[in-house]
């Protein structure tokens, strides 16, 4: 009976990371744009450069995933502000939260399925 008790409440407690997983989690793209427009969030792609050339989000700066942890603080002196975490499909933008989080950035969010479904939206892609 404890077994069986210890097996369904470790379940109850795994079940919401499942199911964020399968959701994509993170903002929605038209979350990300009101954030932006309302709470003058940063937009950070944690791509690498020739990815971030190639395409992302309008006014995103870039901070490679590997030199994020050193470049974040530098970049974004307001711990205050939002951030969103962008990356191609955000595998690597929410390795990227961890980071920001364990800065003391507690309004970072990750953009859910990344630049991939910011463009499905239609939304603004700048090329450099």
């Amino acid at each position: 009976m404890l077994i069986a008790m210890a097996l369904i409440s470790g379940t109850m407690l795994f079940w919401p990371s499942v199911m964020a997983a399968q959701s994509g989690g993170g903002l929605t793209p038209a979350a990300a744009v009101q954030l932006i427009n309302r709470e003058r969030a940063v937009v950070i792609d944690v791509c690498e450069a020739n990815e971030f050339a190639a395409g992302h989000v309008s006014g995103a700066k870039h901070i490679a995933l590997g030199t994020f942890a050193d470049k974040l603080e530098g970049a974004v002196k307001n711990k205050a502000l939002p951030l969103i975490l962008v990356c191609a499909s955000g595998a690597r933008a929410s390795k990227a939260l961890g980071i920001a989080k364990g800065l003391g950035y507690e309004n970072a969010k990750v953009l859910g399925g990344g630049l991939k479904s910011w463009r499905e939206a239609n939304l603004p892609v700048d090329k450099s």
